[in-house]
């Protein structure tokens, strides 16, 4: 049975057993999912360069919540062209496990300050020409 959250003030998914899972910041009545809810779309293979530690970050909170990475980047960037936060509370807590364990310091004060170095990638070529 595929289920789905009708709007932004859900908070937890309940499955048809009642099982709890955590899902960014919706909170509400789920509803059937019909086959007119889908919104069809075009997904696109990309190489998108990122930074190492934020990937293995993004990675990690995907496979915690048994979503693709691809899904989990469309859904942040969607609510940041919505100004709105992809993330509850709890999230934040499980994203902030995540950065220390991977080390990653970085916040939002690094960012378009980034500057990738110079180091011997595969087959000894190197990152930046």
């Amino acid at each position: 049975m595929r289920l789905r959250c009708p709007g932004e003030q859900c908070h937890h998914l309940v499955s048809a057993v009642g099982a709890r899972l955590l899902f960014g910041r919706y909170h509400g009545t789920l509803v059937h999912m019909t086959d007119d809810a889908k919104l069809e779309i075009e997904r696109v293979q990309t190489g998108v360069r990122i930074e190492k530690r934020i990937l293995k970050v993004l990675k990690a909170f995907a496979e915690y919540h048994d979503m693709t990475l691809g899904d989990v980047l469309e859904g942040i960037v969607l609510h940041a062209f919505d100004g709105k936060t992809p993330f509850s509370p709890a999230s934040l807590e499980r994203i902030r496990e995540l950065k220390k364990f991977y080390e990653l310091d970085l916040d939002s004060s690094a960012s378009h300050r980034l500057k990738e170095i110079k180091s011997k990638g595969r087959r000894g070529r190197t990152a930046e020409k």
